[in-house]
């Protein structure tokens, strides 16, 4: 089954003191790589967040983005350290005494000390936003996976549509492969009686041409072209990710085209070549976006 690596979700779940919304953009990569940006207050929830994704996205760059509003959002707790604290207080009015110095211990310099308070976030009270945020994430991820599914169909179509070209293609160079050497026998028996007349050495033309018959077999080649190719559309139906194994095919159906453009030694079929190369190319460029 093609998946592609393209697609959008967004999830949103709201309650009477908080809305939460996740969206999630997932674009084509070589591996499963993530970045989420998150509240800091629920950054510990980022592990299990990835985790709950890469259950339904096994590869490509995926970008999540978690917004939070409600009063809710503002839940914190102020800490104390009152021991540093009665020392603070007590150095300070020793000191007066010590010096015989005047003034009295400002409160606002105290509050506004953070060695001495410390304004924090209360865990507990943003387990229930955490819930409501991995919800919201399920939901962005059916999105997505809703996306990349529509999307795998078409690059099903079009990849499928291009193998089939190539191999039309290669059956064409397959029939014409078995007149190569024909004509290469004629257009060398023809030479020989121009440059020697009447007589004509069978036993030289019949090495000549089994020489260039070896050097231009190409039937290995086209078996193995066809081979791939099967290949190729059987994985289509594979319900796993498929991506890599296409793309490991592209590259043995670009080696065996290559050499059969190499060997043929025929105008005809390097100009199939051409046109194979020009599909496989098309094919290469879609399946770089396949799961």
């Amino acid at each position: 089954m093609v998946v592609s690596m393209t697609g959008f979700g967004r999830g949103r779940i709201e309650t009477e003191q908080v809305a939460v919304t996740v969206e999630i953009k997932t674009v084509n990569h070589r591996f499963c790589e993530f970045n989420i940006r998150i509240p800091n207050q629920l950054a510990k929830i980022e592990t299990h967040l990835k985790k709950t994704l890469t259950t339904y996205i096994k590869r490509g760059r995926v970008e999540v983005h978690v917004t939070l509003e409600g009063q809710a959002t503002t839940k914190r707790g102020i800490q104390v350290d009152w021991d540093l604290l009665d020392q603070y207080v007590r150095y300070i009015n020793e000191i007066k005494d010590r010096y015989g110095l005047s003034g009295e211990v400002n409160l606002h310099e105290l509050i506004g000390r953070p060695d001495l308070i410390l304004i924090e976030e209360k865990d507990e009270e943003n387990e229930e936003i955490e819930t409501l945020v991995l919800q919201a994430a399920v939901q962005a991820t059916e999105g997505v996976v809703q996306m990349r599914l529509q999307e795998g169909k078409a690059l099903e179509a079009d990849v499928k549509a291009n193998i089939l070209h190539i191999k039309e293609h290669s059956q064409v160079v397959r029939n014409l492969a078995q007149l190569v050497v024909e004509q290469y026998r004629e257009r060398l028996s023809k030479k020989m009686v121009e440059f020697v007349g009447g007589q004509v050495d069978e036993t030289r033309i019949l090495t000549e041409v089994a020489l260039f018959a070896d050097k231009a077999d190409i039937n290995e080649e086209l078996t193995r072209l066809e081979s791939h190719i099967e290949q190729f559309l059987k994985i289509l139906l594979l319900q796993e990710p498929i991506g890599r194994k296409l793309e490991f095919l592209i590259q043995e159906m670009n080696r065996e085209i290559n050499t059969i453009g190499s060997k043929a030694n025929d105008s005809k079929i390097a100009m199939e070549v051409v046109e194979m190369k020009s599909f496989l190319e098309k094919v290469k460029e879609q399946v770089q976006n396949i799961e």
